[in-house]
């Protein structure tokens, strides 16, 4: 039976000061990295060990799944990392402090730049000081300006078809460090969530999520590793 489990990268610096971070690579905070120590000791207390795991390439969730690979003393894993697996892109609320966008564009709005399914933030303005168009890291990918829920389910469900899925298939145990968005997007589609629910859905930092999969991958389980 294949095992899948997911992690929302500990606490970051932007998580503390409530800003919009998307795209930006911010660092953890030092209550970020014991959250992903806690959870390798706890995966590895609970008997769970992994073949593959699959990373975006920001540094909270690269970090994040380094420190909880120590903690298991698997550190050794291959790992495959992919910005299909970033965290939904923010557009020009990048770098705004939550409650001051509250104040600017009124709760209502914010709320459905953050809570919709399929409307996205404003895009981001030339010659943002979050520009990433320079950044090695995403040289030939066409860097989107602007992301809902919906466009970011559209590049995460590929990815998962064409790498992530396949591994399972394999009998390969998984783990995958990303996002609280990239995982909105698994979830959904392994729980059958419809749009309007899965929006919703807090996921919380530091904490895996397992997913227990029957052969064609559909899930017959899901649950926080802390509550078992």
């Amino acid at each position: 039976m294949p095992t899948l489990v997911l992690i929302r990268h500990g606490q970051s610096t932007w998580n503390l000061e409530n800003r919009f971070t998307g795209w930006w690579d911010v660092d953890m905070t030092a209550k970020g990295e014991a959250e992903a120590k806690a959870a390798g000791e706890l995966m590895a207390a609970k008997g769970l060990d992994f073949d593959q795991t699959f990373v975006s390439l920001q540094t909270r969730a690269i970090k994040t799944l380094n420190i909880a690979l120590e903690a298991m003393g698997r550190l050794w894993l291959p790992v495959e990392k992919d910005w299909r697996l970033n965290e939904r892109h923010y557009g020009g609320l990048t770098g705004l402090d939550k409650a001051e966008t509250a104040a600017k564009h009124g709760d209502a709005q914010v709320h459905i730049w953050r809570r919709s399914f399929d409307v996205p933030p404003p895009v981001l303005e030339d010659g943002s000081e979050f520009d990433l168009s320079k950044d090695r890291r995403y040289d030939g990918i066409a860097i989107p300006q602007t992301e809902s829920l919906k466009d970011t389910i559209a590049r995460v469900l590929p990815y998962w078809d064409a790498r992530i899925a396949p591994a399972l298939k394999d009998g390969q145990r998984v783990l995958i460090s990303a996002h609280g968005n990239s995982l909105r997007a698994l979830v959904k589609h392994l729980s059958n969530i419809p749009d309007d629910e899965i929006t919703s859905l807090e996921i919380p930092t530091g904490q895996p999520i397992v997913y227990e999969l029957d052969a064609d991958l559909n899930a017959t389980d899901r649950y926080y590793l802390s509550e078992r």
